[in-house]
């Protein structure tokens, strides 16, 4: 079998494609391709394993319709029309789980780091403008038994409620589509509607997977109905969040600050305002990079294509129906 691989990926997952026997092209990093090249190059192959965010839409699907499967180098699948996926009975897998700690960490680092300011802060000191001590300035919040509130609580979501919980004594509340049973056995996590999480949180962090009925979903109106302490965080995508409105609000003490590890778009070009905010703290997508995370990723997404190889269910598949 003929496996494309669009960007290197940890030698973890190319070791255990190479052991089963199986061809890889593999596109060097730094070559970007253009869609038609992408395009001929996965159909010269038997699937495609695909690092990056690069749009499989129906269009992509009728020009490669010939694909025994996807593996996808990521927990989200956005990206992928699975109705055009699932027409072909194409199957596609990402990595799950395997990435939920890294990420984490990232929206409980940006938590604390727009708390108290610290990239600002940080800044202040490369432009020469440290100063004297004044016990007025750049002065920051304390987490301690603050609330948390949870867009989407699955497993990443999961592990940022059990470090808030562990290091500040925070409330848990969250907005699901349903009732996570572990959360609230766990933690005492309550269930509120969507206006609660708004109104109540001190910290917003968005978890949740993203579908086009989210798009924006924290603009303007939802942050005129946060508190004016509040701290938005999303470490889950980009497409969250109007970034003009979350600007607006930066700037006109509406919320207090933000902390993104995503943008909206990606990636965030250097001129753009909310990277001049004190209050505003953003990193360039790193949630899943650490060496773990990603040789971890790099397993998953292997096995995937393995899965292909030896005509058996993916194991980390995400449209499971075309199986039946």
């Amino acid at each position: 079998m003929n496996v494309f691989i669009t960007k290197n990926i940890p030698e973890s997952g190319i070791l255990l494609l190479k052991e089963k026997g199986i061809n890889l092209t593999i596109n060097p990093t730094e070559n970007i391709l253009s869609r038609n090249e992408y395009i001929k190059i996965c159909q010269k192959n038997d699937a495609l394993l695909n690092v990056g965010s690069t749009t499989l839409d129906e269009d992509f699907f009728q020009q490669c319709p010939h694909l025994k499967g996807i593996a996808l180098f990521s927990v989200g699948y956005d990206s992928v029309h699975i109705p055009s996926a699932n027409n072909r009975k194409i199957p596609v897998g990402n990595t799950p789980d395997v990435l939920n700690r890294a990420t984490s960490d990232i929206a409980f680092l940006l938590m604390q780091s727009v708390a108290r300011k610290s990239f600002y802060n940080h800044n202040r000191i490369t432009k020469g403008e440290w100063g004297s001590f004044n016990a007025l300035e750049n002065l920051g919040q304390e987490l301690y038994g603050k609330t948390l509130g949870i867009f989407g609580l699955g497993r990443i979501g999961f592990e940022m409620a059990q470090k808030c919980k562990a290091a500040f004594g925070m409330n848990i509340i969250y907005h699901n589509r349903s009732h996570n049973e572990n959360a609230e056995k766990e933690f005492d996590a309550q269930y509120v509607d969507f206006e609660t999480l708004l109104s109540q949180s001190d910290v917003l962090s968005v978890h949740s997977n993203y579908t086009e009925e989210n798009n924006e979903l924290f603009n303007k109106n939802t942050f005129s109905k946060m508190k004016r302490n509040a701290i938005f965080v999303n470490t889950a995508r980009g497409k969250f969040h109007n970034e003009d409105d979350l600007f607006y609000a930066l700037t006109n003490d509406i919320i207090w600050g933000a902390g993104l590890d995503v943008t909206n778009p990606e990636p965030m070009q250097k001129d753009n305002p909310l990277l001049s905010l004190p209050n505003c703290c953003i990193l360039p997508h790193i949630g899943s990079a650490t060496y773990e995370a990603r040789n971890a990723m790099a397993v998953c997404a292997a096995q995937n294509i393995v899965a292909l190889f030896e005509n058996k269910k993916m194991p980390f598949c995400v449209n499971e129906e075309v199986y039946s």
